[in-house]
């Protein structure tokens, strides 16, 4: 039997989906990623313990989850590979703040290997104030869709690393994905069960997307003294999976113009398995 997305899901919303933010939430996703500077974990401090400039990930996972609900089939699930990510912060989060999250879908567009899906997450705080938004990207590997491609075109733009680069070495050990799930409170079995990995097509378990992109900004963060706090926007394609354990390499230059800076990772053949990495600051 064929797998096929309706066109008339573009427009489909999910949520809110509120969550309050805590000390031991931000905590928790920081040291899930081993991240040893201290401002994530200062409690002290008068905003309390930083975010990680892609926690946001882990309050937008429940509101996807609720607009996959209503828009796909349980077949199609397994199906989904985070493809892109483009987040923008509008100002740091607090621990202890309510946020409310509404998914959307924006669009659908042909690929080779089936159905690119994106949605919208959209998080705003408790006077309805933007707090982040995100442009999530899936494609549905063997999932089609009748006509043209339907409602916002996905983002553009590519770039070749610029030579100069530097690389950065990462270690992704064999118990990151377990960790990264209970401390993103991110659940998707194919990141922790090697039987449903394997059901999946997978050889065996890979690191979350989000994990892999989470470790590749921490180290643009160390390696160029930036403020987390300071992020604005992170843009990135996934191009790879990362098996586990992983010795990945990310490579990180000063953007040419603005306030950015350029990154991917490569995987242990130095092969891409993130691409177009760009993270802004203010």
């Amino acid at each position: 039997m064929t797998l096929a997305l309706s066109r008339d899901i573009v427009g489909a919303r999910a949520g809110p989906i509120v969550h309050e933010v805590d000390e031991r939430w931000l905590m928790a996703y920081a040291a899930g990623l081993g991240e040893t500077h201290a401002r994530y974990y200062d409690t002290l401090a008068p905003d309390g313990p930083a975010a990680h400039p892609l926690f946001p990930v882990c309050y937008e996972w429940p509101a996807l989850l609720a607009l996959r609900a209503v828009t796909t089939s349980d077949e199609m699930a397994p199906r989904s590979v985070h493809a892109t990510h483009d987040l923008v912060v509008h100002r740091p989060i607090r621990a202890g703040e309510t946020l409310r999250t509404t998914a959307r879908v924006t669009g659908l567009a042909h690929r080779r290997a089936g159905t690119l899906l994106t949605a919208r997450n959209e998080t705003v705080d408790a006077l309805g104030r933007p707090v982040t938004t995100t442009d999530y990207g899936s494609v549905y590997r063997g999932v089609a869709f009748e006509g043209a491609d339907a409602g916002d075109k996905p983002a553009g733009g590519t770039f070749d690393m610029p030579s100069g680069a530097t690389r950065l070495p990462v270690l992704a050990p064999a118990w990151l994905a377990h960790v990264y799930t209970e401390c993103a409170r991110i659940w998707n079995p194919i990141h922790t069960d090697a039987a449903v990995a394997r059901a999946a097509g997978l050889p065996a378990i890979i690191l979350h997307g989000t994990a892999t992109l989470a470790l590749a900004v921490s180290e643009v963060l160390r390696h160029t003294d930036t403020d987390p706090c300071a992020v604005r926007r992170i843009r990135a394609s996934f191009t790879g999976m990362v098996p586990l354990p992983s010795r990945l390499t990310v490579r990180v230059i000063e953007a040419v113009e603005g306030n950015a800076f350029l990154f991917d990772v490569l995987g242990e053949d130095d092969a891409p398995v993130l691409s177009r990495g760009a993270l802004h600051v203010v």
